[in-house]
């Protein structure tokens, strides 16, 4: 088992007829079970053609009757994300994944509105998407990196998710899932939503868990793990030496009003029993040492 993709999830993409869609679908579709996953592609311009094979459609809906498709990444440039997303939740898709950064917040909250009391979860925007090694990704992650195994990966970095990857493949430790659920301020899936279900996941033993300075949700998932988490989680806050009130990479990154500091959540997830690191390079170790 893994958490919210797996072999027999079937996958669409919105804005295949991209540059950027058609790459990383190739490179998605030739990854593991990717060829039977990825069933179609959406364009409204464009119905009728195909991307080597991939059906394209008009909308979202006529994608999901016709291929039974339950998942969708987006490809779509920044003006439009929003209303891809919407069209997704509109069709019920179980899960959709955005790609695309920099999406004017005022659409992110309509649509993030718009997706109260919908069936849809959303991860991103601004991520690099999700993977379940050997089985399926849909992003922009290096497949070859990654292994199947039983450590938990969630995190608003991508290149720190590539990092951690990397250090516990070192150690000899594949991953179940590993999810980039971006940084920007208004998104889907908090660390919250990712560490609840790890810890229903039979097949995951730890977690690890990389947030970063700005808003309050790495606090709010601690607190939670305090109480209810039955897997040792390990966690660390890039950001450290950061300036108040400079934004630093992503847009949710910013410290203001004295909160959302590096400190600030490493001393409310050590106080709720997450161990925590603040040297990047160590992440993985810490991880094996409670394991």
């Amino acid at each position: 088992m893994s958490i919210l993709i797996n072999r027999n999830s079937r996958v669409m993409t919105q804005g295949i007829t991209g540059k950027t869609g058609q790459f990383h679908t190739r490179m998605c579709r030739d990854y593991a079970n990717g060829k039977e996953c990825f069933v179609a592609g959406v364009n409204p311009r464009k119905p009728g053609e195909d991307f080597e094979g991939i059906p394209v459609y008009a909308t979202v809906m006529e994608a999901k009757q016709q291929t039974g498709a339950n998942v969708s990444v987006i490809y779509v440039p920044p003006p439009f994300a929003a209303a891809a997303i919407d069209e997704a939740v509109e069709a019920e898709l179980d899960l959709v994944i955005c790609i695309t950064e920099g999406i004017p917040v005022r659409d992110m909250i309509r649509t993030r509105y718009n997706m109260q009391g919908k069936k849809t979860r959303l991860i991103g925007p601004n991520c690099p998407g999700i993977i379940t090694p050997d089985e399926l990704k849909i992003g922009i992650m290096p497949g070859y990196i990654h292994k199947k195994g039983r450590i938990g990966v969630v995190s608003r970095s991508g290149t720190l998710t590539y990092e951690a990857v990397a250090q516990l493949m070192a150690l000899g430790l594949g991953q179940s899932t590993c999810i980039g659920i971006g940084g920007d301020p208004v998104n889907g899936l908090k660390h919250l939503d990712v560490l609840q279900l790890f810890n229903d996941d039979d097949e995951t033993d730890a977690v690890l868990m990389v947030g970063e300075i700005g808003g309050s949700d790495e606090e709010d998932c601690a607190r939670w793990v305090k109480d209810n988490m039955r897997k040792p989680a390990v966690g660390f806050i890039a950001g450290v030496t950061a300036p108040p009130g400079k934004r630093m990479g992503h847009a949710g990154a910013i410290i203001s009003g004295g909160k959302g500091t590096a400190q600030e959540k490493l001393e409310v997830m050590e106080s709720c029993g997450i161990k925590v690191t603040r040297n990047p390079a160590e992440m993985g170790k810490l991880l094996k040492s409670v394991l």
